[in-house]
C-alpha cells in the first residue's frame, strides 16, 4: 500500500504510514487541543453549576470524539508527507476556531463552533478517503463512518439555531450517533499501527494531565498563601499520583496487549472499545478534576460548593472506573481496589461541603497514595516483569 517516494509529488495522495514513531505534525496538532481542552475547563469555571459542568463534559466529548478520529487517520497515513501535510494545516486552523469557540458554545457562538467543528470532522472524512483509494475494505468502512458523521454534523448546526436546552438535547444526539457508527457498522475494514496508536493515547492523556497543572496555577488567585502552597503540593501530588495509575502499568498492557493482537477485524474492536471509548473516561475524570482543583486554589480554606466537589471527587473517581473498565477489556479481570476506591471517593462528596476543600484535597491524595504503596507491592514480580520485558 506504500506509495513511492519518487511519485509523491505527481499526483493527489497519501503515503501510508510505514513506522511506529509519532511524527512532529501530530504532536503540533495535538497542542490545539490543549487549548481545546483548557477551554472545556474554563466553560465550567465561568459556569459552576449543573449545567454548566454537563455543557463542559459534552463539549469535550465532541472534541474526543474529533481527536481519536485523527488518531485512527495518522495510524494509516503519514502525515508529514504528500497532500496530508497541507490538509492537516487547515484542519488545525479550524480546530482552533473550535477552540476559541468552547466557552460560548452554548451562548452566541454556537454556530460558530458547530460549523468549524464540521470542517474539523469533514477533513477526517475526505483524508479517510484519500488514503483509501487503492484499499477496498477500507474505502467501506471510510463511507459508512462518512455518514453517521454527516448526521452528526447535521444535527450540530441545526442545535446551534436552538435555546440551550435543546442544543444540549440534540448535540447529545449528534454526538451518540456519530460514536455509534464505528460499533454498528463493522471494524473489519479499519487498519492502525499498534505502537503508535496507543502511544498516540498515551500523550493526550498527558495533555489532559497538562491542563490539570493549568488549573492548579489559574486558580492560585490569591497570592502564594501557605494555604494555596499546601494546595499546589497537594495538586501535583494528585496529577502524579493519576499519571502513576496509568503510565506505571496500564499503559504498557494496554500497547502490548493491542500489539499481540491479531491484525484485522479482531484488534480493532480493542482499539475502538479500550482506546477510542474507554480512554475518554480517563481524559473525562482528569478534566472534570482539573475544575474541581481550581476551586480548591481558589478557596483553601473553604469547604467546596456542591457542583467543584462532585468534580473533584467524582472525576478521580470517573477515572478509576475508566481504569476498572479498560483492565476488563484488555485482560477479562477486575480491578477490585481501584472499583472500591471509585466508590469510596463517590460516597465522600456530601463530606465535601463540610470540610476545608484543601483537607478534601489531602484526603483524596493520601487514599490514592496507598492504593499505589499497595499495589506495587502486590504486583511487584508481576509489575517489574511488565514495565522491563
Amino acid at each position: 500500500m506504500a506509495t513511492n517516494v519518487g511519485t509523491r509529488a505527481s499526483r493527489l495522495s497519501a503515503v501510508m504510514r510505514e513506522g511506529e514513531r509519532v511524527k512532529p505534525l501530530e504532536l503540533f496538532f495535538d497542542l490545539i487541543f490543549v487549548l481545546a481542552i483548557t477551554q472545556c475547563t474554563a466553560l465550567m469555571v465561568a459556569h459552576p453549576t449543573w449545567l454548566g459542568l454537563a455543557q463542559g463534559v459534552l463539549v469535550l466529548a465532541l472534541l474526543w470524539w474529533s481527536w481519536t478520529g485523527y488518531a485512527w487517520l495518522t495510524s494509516v497515513v503519514d502525515p508529514e508527507e504528500g497532500a496530508v501535510r497541507i490538509a492537516i494545516f487547515a484542519v488545525i486552523a479550524a480546530l482552533l476556531i473550535v477552540a476559541l469557540s468552547v466557552p460560548d458554545a452554548f451562548g452566541a457562538h454556537a454556530l460558530q463552533f458547530a460549523l468549524a467543528y464540521g470542517v474539523v470532522r469533514a477533513g477526517h472524512i475526505a483524508l479517510f478517503v484519500l488514503a483509501s483509494r487503492e484499499d477496498t475494505a477500507l474505502r467501506h468502512s471510510v463511507w459508512t463512518l462518512a455518514g453517521s458523521t454527516a448526521v452528526g454534523i447535521g444535527l450540530l448546526v441545526g442545535g446551534s439555531f436552538l435555546d440551550p436546552g435543546g442544543r444540549a438535547a440534540l448535540w447529545t444526539l449528534a454526538l451518540a450517533l456519530d460514536m455509534a457508527g464505528p460499533y454498528f457498522f463493522g471494524a473489519e475494514g479499519w487498519k492502525l499501527v499498534p505502537g503508535h496508536f496507543a502511544e498516540r493515547h498515551w500523550l493526550i492523556i498527558i495533555v489532559a494531565l497538562g491542563e490539570s497543572v493549568v488549573a492548579l496555577g489559574v486558580g492560585a488567585k490569591a497570592g502564594l498563601t501557605a494555604g494555596v502552597v499546601a494546595a499546589a503540593v497537594l495538586g501535583i501530588a494528585l496529577v502524579s499520583e493519576l499519571w502513576w495509575l496509568y503510565f506505571d502499568v496500564v499503559a504498557i498492557v494496554g500497547a502490548a496487549r493491542l500489539a499481540r493482537a491479531p491484525e484485522g477485524r479482531e484488534r480493532n474492536q480493542l482499539a475502538r472499545d479500550a482506546y477510542s471509548y474507554m480512554h475518554f473516561l480517563l481524559v473525562a475524570g482528569i478534566v472534570i478534576a482539573a475544575f474541581g482543583l481550581h476551586e480548591t486554589l481558589a478557596h483553601v480554606a473553604d469547604p467546596l460548593k456542591a457542583v467543584p466537589a462532585f468534580a473533584l471527587l467524582g472525576g478521580v473517581a470517573l477515572y478509576l472506573l475508566g481504569h476498572v473498565a479498560i483492565r476488563l477489556r484488555h485482560v477479562r479481570t477486575l480491578n477490585r481496589q481501584r472499583l472500591l476506591l471509585a466508590v469510596a471517593l463517590a460516597a465522600l462528596i456530601p463530606t465535601a461541603a463540610e470540610l476545608p476543600s484543601l483537607a478534601i484535597l489531602g484526603i483524596i491524595t493520601g487514599l490514592l497514595c496507598v492504593m499505589i504503596v499497595y499495589e506495587t507491592r502486590r504486583y511487584g514480580e508481576g509489575r517489574a516483569r511488565v514495565r522491563h520485558s
